[in-house]
């Protein structure tokens, strides 16, 4: 089968699949069945533990899994069972991304990985889905936008949340003005996980524990740094502040216009688990994100988990099963007319009955697939997934320095404060560079 062709593609699919119920501005392209096979996608799927599979089967409904690349053989030959016998399976991610017969790449690894894959699957030629949050470090991410700029290839951040209508609502009802000027932002995130220590075990000999560490210097195999637990290791991700926080903040950020920007001080405090072998992350958390004009956001590890917006005229409570407040009682008789409100194509404002009704990963994933066709910036776009994993990166520093700092959102660094600059980054291990 030859490459996907833009042109030949937008000449001849009238794609995907019918079961799509997508409320905003949905093109034909994600709303009608492929006709033709040369439309589909191959599907180049790495990282194949836990979200990895999720988003991989919402692909599908667009394309065939070609390749499956994870570095557990024990997953890989799972995933293949899951996603058709036929799909090539490697240990290496590089030698999938040099196959010609592979159009997109869905990366669902561990945090650590998700820019070097997704950097180098770009400059191959492929199109990417990387989850989030979209980098380790904050310079990992500026690094990501600049080969994404440079390559022109399309790429969507899994930060499904923005497909999702409960939380669409809210960001439109902010940027239309319905809680007058806002006051306050609190994001509830939830604890990070502790533990420890954990007694090093032998290498499985299914896992390639080498490959699975990449950047991160090299330890003994413990089965709690590996696979879902990973996220409570700050050599691999940075806890809730970057697992969660990369869905609320955003969505935070993004109902306040500062998707493209972000604050300009950091008021932290935490405590740090001193634990040998042990999940490392901050615990017993909070940190206060202040803006240019004043206006605060709070992140805490208690509350209620989702994000309530206060303002002169009213407050505002949105989470993956809710949307509550006076405006959203008033939209039955004060609908939302359609407009411009500095989000994603804005359209079909008048229909919050459809709140909670959407299945959003496979909108996200719809979106995802409708701009490879037209070759358009998809709703979680890289340079605000940046800025919103900036955000949640700032607030772990911060946390780890144990001081507020002060940002430069334009010039992305501290202000007179050299330790922290060098936060930005980290060491990694030979062989394994992000470059």
């Amino acid at each position: 089968m030859p490459r996907l062709n833009r042109r030949h593609m937008l000449a001849t699919a009238s794609t995907a699949a019918t079961s799509l119920l997508v409320p905003w501005n949905t093109s034909r392209a994600q709303t009608e069945t492929v006709k033709s096979p040369n439309a589909r996608w191959r599907i180049g799927a790495i990282g194949m533990r836990y979200q990895g599979t999720v988003i991989t089967r919402e692909a599908t409904a667009f394309g065939d899994v070609t390749a499956i690349c994870d570095v557990d053989s024990h997953v890989r030959d799972q995933a293949r069972a899951s996603f058709g016998s036929t799909a090539t399976l490697f240990e290496d991610y590089r030698d999938l991304i040099a196959r010609n017969d592979i159009d997109v790449v869905m990366i669902g690894s561990p945090d650590h990985w998700h820019v070097k894959m997704a950097a180098d699957a770009l400059r191959a030629g492929k199109d990417v889905y990387v989850e989030k949050p979209v980098s380790l470090t904050i310079d990992e991410g500026k690094f990501l936008r600049k080969v994404a700029a440079e390559t022109g290839q399309v790429i969507q951040v899994g930060t499904w949340q923005r497909s999702d209508s409960r939380f669409r609502l809210a960001a439109e009802m902010i940027q239309a003005g319905r809680l007058g000027k806002l006051t306050k932002v609190t994001v509830a995130l939830g604890k990070n996980r502790t533990g420890g220590p954990f007694e090093p075990m032998p290498q499985p000999k299914n896992l390639n524990w080498d490959r699975w560490l990449g950047q991160a210097a090299f330890v003994p195999y413990t089965s709690e740094r590996c696979h879902y637990t990973f996220r409570f290791w700050y050599e691999y991700a940075g806890g809730e502040m970057t697992d969660t926080g990369a869905h609320h903040v955003d969505i935070a950020q993004w109902a306040i216009g500062r998707q493209h920007t972000g604050p300009v001080e950091v008021i932290a405090k935490s405590k740090l688990p001193h634990v040998e072998n042990g999940y490392n992350v901050p615990i017993d958390f909070q940190v206060t994100f202040r803006y240019a004009d004043g206006l605060e956001m709070d992140v805490l590890d208690t509350g209620r988990n989702g994000i309530l917006f206060e303002g002169e005229a009213g407050r505002m409570f949105v989470n993956r099963g809710s949307i509550t407040g006076t405006p959203v009682d008033e939209l039955k008789d004060k609908p939302l007319s359609r407009g411009d409100f500095q989000l994603y194509d804005a359209d079909n404002l008048d229909r919050p009955e459809l709140a909670g009704k959407i299945d959003a990963i496979k909108n996200h994933m719809g979106n995802f697939y409708d701009c490879t066709l037209s070759r358009k910036t998809p709703i979680s776009d890289v340079e605000s997934q940046h800025r919103s994993a900036t955000t949640c990166h700032l607030g772990n520093i911060a946390f780890r320095l144990q001081r507020n700092l002060k940002w430069d959102p334009d010039r992305e660094v501290f202000i007179g404060d050299d330790e922290a600059n060098k936060l930005l980054q980290r060491p990694q291990r030979s062989g394994y560079e992000v470059v």
